[in-house]
C-alpha cells in the first residue's frame, strides 16, 4: 500500500511539474476573435491574431454577406442575418478579405 501512495504522489508531482513548465515556457492557447458585420462593414477593420486562432464572423445586417480571403485561404460562405461562421488561421501572414456580395466591404487580418 505504501508503494501505491508513493507512486500516486510521484505521478501527481510529475504532472504538476509539467504543467508549471508549460506555463513558464509561455505556452499560449488559441483565442477566438469576434467580428460583427453590421451597417455594411466589418466591425474590426484590421485584426491581429496568432496562428491557430479562430475568428467568428456574425452578420447583423438584413443583407447577406461573406468574409472571403483574397488569397482563398478562408471563406465563410454566404451568411444571412443572424448567422455566424468561424474560420481558423493556419499560417502566418497578412490576409485581406472582403464581402463577395458587396466587394466594397474590405478588412484585413495579420497573423503571427
Amino acid at each position: 500500500m505504501f508503494n501505491k501512495i508513493r507512486s500516486s504522489r510521484f505521478i501527481l508531482a510529475s504532472a504538476l511539474g509539467l504543467a508549471l513548465a508549460m506555463l513558464a515556457a509561455g505556452q499560449s492557447y488559441a483565442a477566438d476573435h469576434l467580428v460583427d458585420i453590421q451597417s455594411m462593414k466589418f466591425s474590426v477593420p484590421t485584426l491581429e491574431v496568432a496562428v491557430g486562432d479562430t475568428i467568428t464572423f456574425t452578420n447583423h445586417d438584413a443583407a447577406p454577406h461573406t468574409a472571403t480571403a483574397r488569397d482563398g485561404s478562408f471563406d465563410t460562405g454566404r451568411l444571412a442575418k443572424g448567422e455566424s461562421a468561424t474560420v481558423t488561421i493556419t499560417t502566418a501572414g497578412t490576409f485581406d478579405y472582403f464581402c463577395a456580395v458587396h466587394p466594397s466591404m474590405k478588412a484585413g487580418i495579420t497573423a503571427q
